[in-house]
């Protein structure tokens, strides 16, 4: 017996079948027809896409408060290390090294 392989389709592919399904202009049936895929596997790429539409908005306010939070990090490091450089000149200069 030959095993047949399975079908594994690109992540721009989902997204094109899923977001023409979401859109509902054809139906999930003559979707899956034109595209030669099973009408159940649309409907979850439908929703799928459903699902994670949100996060694409969410995603750049959240990307942005841990950016601005690790360049205040940053700049406390930097702050402290500036410290330490002018105490350690400091005593260089006063042990004449």
């Amino acid at each position: 017996m030959s095993k047949t392989k399975r079908k594994r389709y690109t992540g721009a592919f989902k997204a094109k079948v899923g977001l023409e399904a979401l859109m509902g202009i054809k139906t999930v049936g003559l979707i899956a027809r034109e595209y030669q895929v099973h009408p159940v596997q649309v409907t979850q790429w439908k929703g799928v896409i459903r699902d994670h539409l949100p996060e694409l908005f969410e995603a750049a306010q959240a990307g942005n408060e841990d950016q601005e939070r690790l360049i205040a990090q940053l700049h406390e490091k930097i702050g402290q290390w500036s410290v330490e450089v002018d105490w350690l000149k400091k005593k260089c200069r006063q042990l004449g090294l």
